[in-house]
């Protein structure tokens, strides 16, 4: 997908654990050329201790086996971009990570198919996929992650967390998780695979003329697949929808656009896009949605970053159905990409978003209107699981966020 100024625009790393960590979520724009090298005049005092510092590493450092100049500047740089602020958004990818991202728009990962969050400041399972080896394996929402490979995940951000966990189809990570209450341990070898996943998957729920639909990532056809998913929900009967942004960390800019346009009409405000001097634009529905009329709520929790906040922003600030969970992520704003010379790339924060009435998300997140917090072992139900529930069995589940949900959208039907 190409930017009409410039080139494609690339989606950051999904919450999936095949592919990354929610706090990387993002409305990427790709800008399709090199930042010339140079050094501003009047830096070299400024930069003098840097090279100071590298000089005396070189010299003396006690282990000079583990010197390395490549990996010595790919921190620097990470150095450099955390003094920002914008850590978890602002970032810097190296080569491999570069290829990953652009794995990642098509769709085909490589990993356990496994989504992961963070609850309680730890990185837990929130759910996984059918028929992925993460479920193969036993591995359960609610699980919390301790160790990768004998390697202790307190040190790790979420980002290096999925790195260390994803990898080759057909080798095995070693996880040891933390189950149950009191906690107890519990190690699972997994195989990793490839996991092809749609953006979109829906269901229509058992008793009730509302459809669930999931959105998990904003990606290159996503927009497609939800119109494919409203159309067929409607077909099949559908008055109201449960529209579950749960855990997805957002991606294309564009399609953060089209999706949002699905509930709007023509010409109303997705968002406000504020740039570096401070001027603003507003960013307008394209064309006539879909869904615009349709009773609606969406689910959000602190995984849901970026496009869905775009999203869910809008959705809240039209007024167009109720946002129920727990806060978002704050993501709030577009990352431009910048290819490096040695093949990485710098993604950095160029454009602020606002909600349509201009709200602030960037570090704050967007409440939502009914606040309903998940057990920790609480196990989330996605569409693909809905089909062989029953009525009394939805009723059952620890999700209580889409339970309230559907009492929200039963009263709104029978208004």
């Amino acid at each position: 997908m190409y930017d009409p100024r410039a080139y494609r625009r690339n989606r950051l790393v999904t919450i999936l654990l095949v592919v990354a960590a929610f706090a990387l979520g993002a409305q990427v724009e790709r800008h399709g050329w090199f930042l010339t090298a140079h050094q501003p005049p009047g830096t070299e005092k400024t930069f003098l201790p840097f090279w100071e510092t590298w000089d005396k590493v070189h010299k003396y450092y006690v282990d000079q086996g583990s010197v390395n100049d490549e990996r010595m500047t790919h921190w620097a740089i990470r150095g450099m971009l955390a003094s920002l602020g914008d850590v978890g958004h602002t970032t810097y990818l190296t080569r491999d990570e570069v290829q990953q991202m652009q794995e990642n728009l098509k769709g085909e990962f490589y990993g356990i198919g496994a989504s992961i969050g963070i609850r309680k400041r730890r990185p837990t399972i929130i759910y996984t996929l059918p028929k992925s080896p993460a479920r193969a394996a036993g591995l359960k929402p609610g699980d919390v992650i301790q160790q990768v490979d004998d390697k202790d995940v307190q040190t790790l951000s979420l980002q290096q967390l999925v790195q260390h966990i994803r990898g080759t189809a057909g080798t095995k990570v070693h996880l040891k998780v933390l189950r149950g209450d009191p906690p107890q341990s519990v190690e699972l070898d997994i195989e990793r695979a490839r996991v092809d996943v749609l953006d979109v998957s829906w269901q229509i729920l058992p008793g009730a003329p509302i459809a669930h639909l999931a959105l998990r990532n904003f990606g290159e056809h996503t927009d497609e697949q939800l119109r494919a998913a409203l159309e067929a929900a409607r077909t099949k009967g559908a008055k109201a929808l449960i529209l579950d942004v749960r855990g997805n960390p957002g991606g294309l800019k564009e399609q953060a656009v089209k999706v949002t346009s699905e509930f709007l009409k023509t010409g109303e405000v997705v968002f406000l896009q504020r740039d570096a001097k401070g001027q603003t634009e507003s960013v307008l529905s394209e064309t006539d949605g879909l869904a615009p009329d349709i009773p609606m709520c969406v689910l959000i929790d602190e995984g849901t970053a970026s496009s869905s906040e775009i999203l869910a922003g809008a959705i809240q600030d039209h007024e167009r159905g109720k946002l129920i969970g727990t806060r978002t992520f704050g993501t709030g704003t577009v990352l431009g990409q910048f290819p490096l010379s040695d093949g990485s790339a710098l993604l950095l924060a160029i454009s602020e978003w606002l909600t349509p009435k201009g709200r602030q998300i960037w570090h704050k997140g967007i409440t939502p209107d009914i606040e309903v917090a998940l057990p920790q072992d609480a196990s989330l139900v996605m569409p693909e699981s809905e089909r062989k529930l029953t009525e009394e069995g939805l009723a059952q589940s620890t999700d209580t966020q889409l339970l309230k949900a559907i009492e929200v959208m039963k009263k709104e039907l029978h208004k």
